[in-house]
């Protein structure tokens, strides 16, 4: 644990650090997965479909650096390299099989749900440990989340 000047005790910090980097894999995941179907669609409706996953993965985006920065203002490390998102993301994974623009379209979908199913039982947790801030980030992530789904 770093430093910090947050009065929060720090067996709630050291669980909130937790929590925030498990739902970091998972939001840096998202962001991929959204990354690569906006690379490989095709077809049908691209423009549409283009612009829609580039905003879910700007949306993820923002989702990782508020994450990230939470964790690191609690005392924490962000763990968000690309082996510890591999090993701690809840997301499904994406298959590269996927060809058609309605395909891609429906696995981010899928990873979305996935995503915002553990953001919320992120929420009440955070607010079990009596972390409210960490709770109402969790929160804007959901409603952010949600919006695309």
């Amino acid at each position: 644990m770093n430093p910090t000047r947050n009065n929060l005790p720090l067996k709630v910090r050291k669980e909130a650090i937790a929590l925030l980097n498990a739902r970091l894999a998972d939001a840096i995941d998202l962001n991929m997965q959204a990354k690569q179907a906006r690379w490989n669609v095709k077809g049908p409706q691209f423009f549409q479909r283009h612009e829609l996953l580039d905003k879910v993965a700007e949306t993820a985006e923002e989702a990782v650096d508020t994450i990230a920065d939470r964790a690191v203002a609690l005392g924490g490390p962000a763990e968000g390299t690309i082996a510890a998102v591999a090993k701690a993301t809840t997301l499904p994974p994406y298959a590269l099989s996927v060809k058609d623009g309605r395909g891609h379209v429906e696995r981010v979908a899928q990873a979305l749900a996935a995503f915002g199913e553990q953001v919320r039982d992120a929420i009440e947790r955070a607010d079990r440990l009596g972390d409210k801030d960490t709770a109402d980030l969790f929160t804007g992530v959901s409603r952010d989340a949600d919006k695309y789904l």
